[in-house]
This record gives structure tokens, C-alpha cells and sequence, in this order.
């Protein structure tokens, strides 16, 4: 019987267990590895034996500077750790753990006196996820290593549910936002290369008019994918956009009426887009605030029907600057609105959508990297309204 490669199947998972496929094609759980750092080799030896007779792979290390370099070679599923050692100890063992991308997310729990329980906030702060207090059972370890592992086999399966359905998304939507467009500066300019010489002049416009479109709509969604990329990068590094000392206030009346009046153009619905635009200066990057305007009012005329008025507001209100976009369209769930992230559609089954899913995602971010606030009211049927908030910087 051939047993398959590792590399061409996926490994099965539940609950809290691995599992991996041996020689004999059987899948085994895979035992966790808890690493225990403490200098005290009575309690080390207490705890690892304790953790190998109940089926964990445990091992020790006598202080902190050994426990991290454990860490790092053997990677475990949980490392419970000492707080008082000499060396390093426990404050700076968890510190350099979570400064090392190899076991920021490895599950930490701190060995702890009774006397130290007040210390025990500052190792939270830290990042620990629990401690345990000395002298403890058997069991009250066991019971610590099985809620961690388990709380953090959950907020696993949570991720991989979501990776799933983002995939699930863009393999559904982007290679059909794509193509469309591509599909159609091809086409168009197949036929203006072999047909113009007897082509009036008024469709070889038309033609290169839908060619531009076409251009147009692939344009921004490679734009979107850039825009987003440098908005992810900017926000893990935990930066907000920053305003330059020279920057020049914004006249949002200038800017924004013939940015909304452009989108609902390539729409073909002039007339319903409907304008409270208040003269106001702003120290918002114009780029940022054209973007999310720009996002914004194509969002509501992309999920509302032709007829049905989209609503752009903008004021200074509060000593804060204000915009809202308001459509009558299709609306959504309050499960939707919690699931808004790239690459989210929502009934694309049963719904003709443009775009890969990142405008009201980008606007979210751009908006919380500028200090502001973001809020979405709607009801399925009955419509939405996106509510900004932004600080106005330097009044």
C-alpha cells in the first residue's frame, strides 16, 4: 500500500490535538510540548513528570536565558515559567519571548508565590495568559495546561475559519474581477486593430471609451490591493499616519463634491447623488481623505439601484469633522456588518458584485490610522449609513 507524502494531504486537527501521519500510515496525536523554565530543580522535575505521565512531551530549562533559546529550537505548544530566578527572570523572560516573532504567541503561564499575587498585573501587562500560585495540585495544573491549550485551540480554529472564508472569497471573486475588464481592453482593441480603417468614427470612440473604463475599473482594483497592503504594513507596526509640520489644510468643499460627483458619473446617476457638503478647512492628508470619500460613495452606489439617492455629508461638528454616506440599497446583518474585512462579500451568489471586497475595509483602516472613528447603521432592505468621525488637526 503507498502511504502519501506529508506535502499532498492535509493533516487533520480536533479539539486541542495534532495529529501526525507515521511510517505505518496511522494518524497519531501528537503529544504538546510544554517547556517549564525554573531554577529550582525539585519543581522543575515535579512538573515536567507530572505533565509526561498525563501525555504532554515536557521539558526544562534551569533559567531564562536557557528557557528562550528552548523556545526558539524546539518551539512548544505552552511554556510555564518561574517569576523570581536569577539571570533573567520572569518579567524578562516573557518580555523577550514576545519580542521574538518565533514565541510572541506561544501561551505563557507564570509559576508564582502567594506573596506575589499583587504582582501579578504586571505580568499580564506584559502578555502573560495565567498564572498559577504555589503550591499547587496535580490536577490545578493540569487544569491551567488544558484551559490554555484549549482557549488557544480555539482562537486557532477561529483564525482558521476566517483564513478559509477569506480564501474562499478571493478565489471566487478575483480571478472574475480580473478578467472582466482585461477580458474587455482585449476584446475592444482586437476588433479597433482588425476592423477601424471601415470603422465609422463615432465607434472607434465609443470602442476606446469602453476600453478606458475597462482600464479604469482594473486600475483601481490594483490600486485597492496596494492601498491596503501599505495600510496592513503601517498599522502592524503600530504607527499612526502622521500630519506633516507644513502640511496645508484641506477645503473639503473644493475637494469633495467633485470627487462624489465623478463616482456617481461612472455610475450614470448624476441626479442621484445628493449633497450637504459645509465650507470647512481640515488637516487630514488629502490623498487619505479623498480616498475614503472616493470608497465610500462608490460602496453606496455599487449596493443601491438606480433611482434610490445616495447621500454624501460632510460638516465640522463637535470640533470634530464629520462624514456620512447614506443609500437606500440592499443594507446588511448585523453579522455582516462584524465580518467587514478584505476580501468580504456578502451574497455574491445571488448578488452581480463588482470590486474584490477591500472599500469599506480600507476605508475602516484609513480612518482608525488618522485617530477617528467608524460606524456603520443598517437594515437589510432599508439601506446604510457609514458615519466617520475625524479629528481636525490644528484647531
Amino acid at each position: 500500500m503507498q502511504v502519501l507524502g506529508l506535502s499532498s494531504i492535509n493533516l487533520p486537527r480536533t479539539g486541542t490535538g495534532l495529529y501526525e501521519l507515521h511510517a505505518c500510515g496511522i494518524f497519531r496525536r501528537r503529544m504538546k510540548k510544554v517547556l517549564v523554565i525554573d531554577d529550582t530543580e525539585d519543581v522543575r522535575s515535579i512538573i515536567t513528570e507530572s505533565l509526561i505521565l498525563s501525555g504532554f512531551e515536557a521539558f526544562g530549562a534551569e533559567d531564562g536565558e536557557v528557557g528562550i533559546k528552548l523556545a526558539r529550537e524546539r518551539v512548544p505548544d505552552l511554556i510555564i515559567c518561574d517569576i523570581n530566578m536569577p539571570r533573567l527572570d520572569g518579567y524578562a523572560t516573557l518580555t523577550a519571548m514576545r519580542r521574538d516573532e518565533t514565541t510572541a504567541t506561544i501561551p505563557f503561564i507564570f509559576l508564582t508565590g502567594a506573596s506575589d499575587k499583587l504582582n501579578m498585573r504586571r505580568g499580564m501587562e506584559l502578555g502573560a495568559d495565567d498564572y498559577i500560585t504555589k503550591p499547587f495540585t496535580h490536577q490545578e495544573l493540569l487544569a491551567a495546561v488544558n484551559a490554555r491549550l484549549e482557549k488557544q485551540a480555539e482562537i486557532q480554529r477561529h483564525a482558521d475559519r476566517k483564513l478559509n472564508e477569506i480564501r474562499g472569497n478571493i478565489t471566487l471573486a478575483l480571478p472574475h474581477e480580473l478578467r472582466t475588464p482585461l477580458n474587455g481592453i482585449m476584446g475592444l482593441a482586437q476588433i479597433l486593430m482588425e476592423d477601424h480603417a471601415s470603422m465609422p468614427p463615432e465607434e472607434v470612440l465609443e470602442n476606446a471609451r469602453y476600453i478606458l473604463e475597462s482600464a479604469l475599473r482594473l486600475h483601481q482594483l490594483i490600486e485597492n490591493f496596494l492601498v491596503y497592503s501599505q495600510i496592513e504594513l503601517i498599522a502592524s507596526e503600530s504607527k499612526k499616519i502622521e500630519i506633516p509640520a507644513d502640511a496645508k489644510p484641506v477645503a473639503v468643499q473644493e475637494v469633495l463634491p467633485e470627487l462624489a460627483q465623478s463616482t456617481a458619473a461612472k455610475y450614470k446617476r448624476d441626479s442621484d447623488l445628493k449633497l450637504e457638503i459645509e465650507a470647512a478647512d481640515v488637516l487630514i492628508p488629502p490623498e487619505n481623505l479623498m480616498k475614503i470619500t472616493e470608497e465610500l460613495v462608490d460602496n453606496a452606489f455599487k449596493f443601491s439601484k438606480a433611482g434610490k439617492p445616495v447621500r454624501l455629508v460632510a460638516r465640522i461638528a463637535e470640533g470634530q469633522f464629520q462624514i456620512a454616506v447614506q443609500d437606500q440599497g440592499r443594507g446588511m446583518t448585523p453579522e455582516q456588518i462584524a465580518k467587514i474585512g478584505p476580501h468580504m462579500q456578502f451574497d455574491r451568489a445571488t448578488y452581480e458584485q463588482q470590486g474584490a471586497g477591500l472599500g469599506l475595509i480600507i476605508t475602516k483602516r484609513l480612518t482608525e490610522l488618522l485617530g477617528g472613528r467608524f460606524e456603520i447603521e443598517s437594515l437589510p432592505g432599508s439601506g446604510t449609513t457609514v458615519r466617520l468621525t475625524l479629528p481636525v488637526r490644528g484647531q
